[in-house]
């Protein structure tokens, strides 16, 4: 990477020529896709509007997660993990795990740099990646002008908070998951979950083991599955049956096995949806909760499974089936979701809900150069996927370009003197 000159436009904006692709987004996604191209030679550039790498599990992430899926699936491209960790890693041994990838491949993301808008401009042929300093209080902005774009900024980049009719009006603490830590300060307090999804149901298995008193909102149906059957993994053994039966038999089978385990979960207010959890996973991208002892608190009556909400009052909240609850506290457990279509300016490769339209397993190559790593519902197993294909395809393009221009600048960098 260089910029012209080291220096700005008359607009006071810094422009930055990157000999390579930028990256928006340094959390999992972004760094295989860095470690990839490091390994090739090629030059990149990786903006990260957080002050440190994989922001989601750092900054917006309770203290008791732990990888759901074994350590074999979630490990990045070129670096497994450490042979002394647990099959199913904590927080923060992902995180010493990611700072390790990070210092192996000299991966160094500009920090508080947040993206304001990445268009292709069609006349140079070349990806305008605008961004804004975050750092301190001076405020300044930056135009990245490179050949490839790689949108890395993740599924899970905001929190969803829903309408809900007098939400506002509720007088106790209202937080999105993202901002859960622990139910330490929770103790002898009524907790109202909103969600039951493994964010939901880790949230309220962990306000119980501190002596909260949580009630979980199910509003819709929901696959659970135990995290393990028969001393594997279930996600072990769903691969391993795909690769001698259909999805429908190997849902079917799952379905059994958790019947087993489970019991039948809707003797507890949970419905299981007519889809099978992979057919489902698959079509929909929902994914199914894999029960790590939430169950079994519900069992016990210590947390309370209850229908949608109707509407929050001052002190309480209303449920659809007529009953009231005194909470005094409220937890969104409601998901995230993409922010890219807030910055990237283009239609045809993403959609309105910042997803490729370009269906798995072909969803992470659009036109022009622009690439999408880490958007595939599939987790970790499937951001390190993306990156081999994107880190590929690139070095493709970059010896192609090293054999016909050798090494030259582009012409069309004159471009840039008309900003």
């Amino acid at each position: 990477m260089f910029s012209f000159s080291g220096q700005n436009d008359f607009c006071g904006r810094r422009c930055v020529w990157v000999n390579g692709p930028v990256i928006v987004g340094a959390g999992p996604s972004g760094l295989a896709v860095s470690a990839c191209l490091r390994e090739q030679g090629i030059p990149f550039v990786v903006i990260e509007r957080s002050d440190c790498i994989a922001s989601l599990w750092q900054k917006r992430t309770y203290d008791r997660l732990k990888l759901h899926l074994p350590k074999k699936f979630c490990q990045l491209p070129k670096l497994p993990f450490p042979e002394e960790y647990p099959e199913y890693p904590t927080k923060r041994q992902f995180i010493t795990y990611l700072e390790n990838y990070v210092e192996k491949f000299d991966i160094k993301p500009q920090f508080n740099e947040c993206v304001q808008s990445a268009k292709y401009d069609e006349a140079c042929h070349l990806w305008r990646v605008v961004t804004i300093s975050t750092n301190g209080s001076n405020r300044s902005e930056t135009e990245y002008i490179c050949q490839m774009l790689v949108v890395a900024s993740g599924e899970n980049a905001e929190g969803v908070v829903p309408e809900i009719d007098g939400l506002q009006d509720f007088s106790g603490e209202v937080i999105h998951a993202k901002d859960y830590k622990s139910g330490e300060k929770y103790e002898g307090k009524k907790v109202l979950v909103v969600g039951c999804g493994n964010s939901g149901m880790e949230v309220s298995l962990d306000l119980s083991n501190h002596n909260a008193k949580p009630s979980m909102v199910v509003r819709s149906s929901v696959h659970v599955l135990p995290r393990e059957m028969m001393g594997k993994s279930t996600f072990d053994i769903a691969m391993m049956l795909m690769k001698w039966l259909p999805l429908w038999l190997v849902d079917k089978l799952l379905l059994i096995l958790a019947w087993f385990i489970l019991g039948n979960i809707e003797n507890y207010g949970i419905k299981r949806p007519s889809l099978g959890p992979l057919e489902l996973k698959n079509h929909h991208g929902k994914t199914p909760v894999l029960d790590i002892g939430a169950l079994e608190k519900i069992r016990a009556g210590e947390i309370t499974v209850v229908p949608g909400v109707k509407r929050f009052n001052c002190t309480s909240v209303e449920l659809v089936n007529g009953d009231t609850l005194d909470i005094d506290s409220v937890v969104l457990a409601t998901g995230y979701c993409s922010n890219v279509p807030y910055w990237l300016q283009e239609t045809e490769f993403f959609a309105k809900n910042g997803f490729p339209k370009t269906p798995f397993p072909n969803g992470w190559k659009g036109k022009c150069g622009l690439y999408a790593a880490g958007f595939t519902r599939r987790g970790l197993a499937g951001a390190s996927a993306d990156a081999k294909k994107i880190s590929q395809d690139i070095g493709k393009v970059w010896k192609e370009e090293l054999n016909q221009k050798k090494l030259k600048v582009p012409t069309h960098r004159r471009c840039i003197s008309t900003f």
